[in-house]
């Protein structure tokens, strides 16, 4: 209850709403503002090449930099040897250096966001301004040999840091951000009929179900597409996007995926869209999702008898047919 109350304060302060709707603002001006090569840049930020948030991956460097730190002021504490000092002091650095990339990635990360997550995730980036600052301050103390001070400083700023870091797991595990919004779906082993054939017009998104889990379907000529149709970013229902070209790009935050094979192709999404293989079989488009979606690319969709391909038998035991 004590952990519920917290979040639910923060979520409770609508006068911070100016601020994150400003800064928001100003953040996708400026990205948007470099045209190609400013997505090419969110993209990196975001972590679309890595297929993992890397502000996840980065916010391990401070805490694990300060973490040492502040075992290395104990052992100089407890044995008056410098060379402990000197570990700490340079721990600080390499966190420090850390923190600022975090940081970055966050930012990124977080003009992305949606309330409530949004308002938790200022106060956690404010958190965590604020701790990296009490390192910078300690920092500044230890170099003009006040190193008393400067673990005091750096103790508080550990404090703050725990705490940005409570908000930041709050975000992931409650919040749902930075994870994949399509795990979970029960996406059909075996083809399966989700909508009659004439219901799929030429270049159109179209959403289908199957046992209450919706696919986006796209016919382009005599190829048929098929992907999960919640957008693996925070959910968004990608049928209600845009099509460009072989591509598809969310409504809700831009996020784009090539219907080919369902991978990234720009942020804010960093997990790939699950891919069905699809095909035409007595008026009635069937589906079902590859054995390996990472490494099996879907075939062209042949009307009514599709042709089988060469499969090697490992690949025929895992599908159990050849489609």
């Amino acid at each position: 209850m004590g952990n519920d109350a917290i979040i639910t304060g923060i979520t409770r302060q609508d006068w911070l709403e100016p601020a994150e709707e400003r800064l928001q603002k100003l953040l996708h001006q400026n990205f948007a503002g470099g045209g190609r090569g400013g997505q090419k840049i969110k993209n990196v930020l975001h972590g679309t090449w890595l297929g993992h948030p890397l502000h996840v991956i980065l916010t391990d460097v401070p805490i694990g930099a300060w973490t040492t730190a502040l075992v290395f002021d104990f052992l100089e504490l407890s044995t008056g040897r410098r060379e402990f000092a000197a570990a700490a002091d340079a721990s600080i650095t390499i966190g420090l250096i850390g923190a600022a990339g975090a940081a970055i990635t966050g930012l990124t990360d977080w003009q992305d966001v949606d309330p409530p997550a949004r308002r938790v995730g200022l106060v956690h980036g404010l958190l965590n301004l604020f701790g990296t600052s009490l390192f910078v301050a300690s920092r500044v103390m230890r170099k003009q040999k006040s190193r008393s001070a400067g673990r005091r400083l750096a103790i508080l700023g550990y404090t703050v840091a725990t705490a940005a870091a409570y908000l930041g797991g709050n975000l992931v595990y409650e919040q749902q951000i930075g994870v994949d919004h399509t795990c979970g779906q029960k996406l059909p082993e075996d083809f399966e009929a989700v909508i009659a054939e004439w219901e799929l017009p030429e270049g159109k998104l179209k959403r289908a179900e199957h046992n209450g889990v919706p696919i986006l379907l796209v016919r382009r000529g005599k190829r048929i597409f098929a992907l999960a149709e919640t957008c693996s970013h925070l959910g968004g229902p990608l049928a209600e996007g845009k099509l460009s070209g072989n591509s598809v790009q969310c409504p809700w935050h831009g996020s784009r995926f090539a219907l080919e094979d369902g991978r990234v192709l720009d942020g804010p999404a960093v997990h790939p869209q699950p891919c069905l293989e699809a095909r035409v079989r007595d008026g009635q488009i069937e589906v079902r999702k590859f054995a390996d979606t990472a490494t099996t690319k879907p075939p062209s969709n042949i009307e009514d008898s599709p042709s089988p391909k060469k499969r090697s038998k490992k690949a025929e035991n895992k599908t159990g047919t050849t489609g």
